[in-house]
């Protein structure tokens, strides 16, 4: 059990790692919609994760405490704020569309990488 909270923990800390290194490079375009575009998606996404894993927790932590219907009415607000994020991101942000979606990628980016380090 310890070393899978030392894999969560490991991964948390490298989501930040990623989103910094990504946010460094859309620093070439020079372009403040680009840099932001890949800011907020990388925080949006990283929240949103952080969010999930508590929610799975709290569920499986103790089943008959946090019901079913809690997660799911959790799990649907949750979606609502990531959806209504990107669209006030887009429409009012003034973010690049791509920009946004390098910086959604920061977890998947996270999942890949922590999966080639244990498989060799």
């Amino acid at each position: 059990m310890q070393q899978d909270d030392q894999l969560l923990a490991e991964m948390a800390l490298r989501n930040w790692f990623i989103l910094i290194v990504l946010v460094l490079l859309s620093l070439f375009w020079q372009s403040f919609p680009v840099t932001m575009g890949v800011l907020a998606g990388g925080v949006l996404v990283i929240i949103n994760y952080r969010w999930l894993g508590h929610s799975l927790l709290k569920v499986l932590g103790d089943p008959q405490l946090a019901s079913e219907k809690g997660f799911k009415r959790n799990y649907l607000f949750r979606l609502v704020f990531i959806v209504s994020s990107i669209y006030l991101l887009l429409v009012r942000g003034g973010v690049h569309p791509l920009a946004l979606v390098v910086g959604l990628s920061v977890v998947v980016i996270n999942l890949i990488i922590t999966t080639v380090k244990r498989l060799y």
